[in-house]
């Protein structure tokens, strides 16, 4: 079994920063790709940013230039550095994994979510 552990949510005012952290631990085999969703209320949960084992990062179209994702190999975590935060941006964040549990074995896992609200 895997399980992640997130970090760093909270409130802050637009035009603000915050950063989100990840950590995976138990049965992981290796890591595939990392990344980060949200989900607003009355929405539907959608991809933020995404980070694979080659280092390729992907973004949603409202967070580029803004949100940088990044990976600390030895530590499986994932960190979501958020800049120039908007009332938009307002969400619970999950932070989600793909991992092989095994030689063939693979599996997307869940964090619990941290909320982020953006608002003065």
């Amino acid at each position: 079994q895997v399980q992640l552990v997130e970090s760093g949510g909270g409130l802050v005012q637009p035009g603000g920063s915050l950063r989100l952290s990840c950590v995976a631990s138990g049965s992981i085999f290796r890591i595939i790709a990392m990344g980060w969703y949200r989900q607003a209320p009355g929405k539907e949960r959608e991809l933020v940013a995404t980070i694979n084992s080659g280092q390729a990062t992907t973004y949603a179209d409202s967070v580029k230039g803004r949100f940088t994702i990044s990976k600390e190999n030895a530590k499986n975590t994932v960190h979501l550095q958020m800049d120039s935060l908007k009332p938009e941006d307002t969400a619970v964040y999950y932070c989600n994994v793909r991992a092989y549990t095994g030689v063939t074995d693979w599996n997307d896992y869940w964090g619990q979510g941290t909320q982020v609200t953006v608002s003065s």
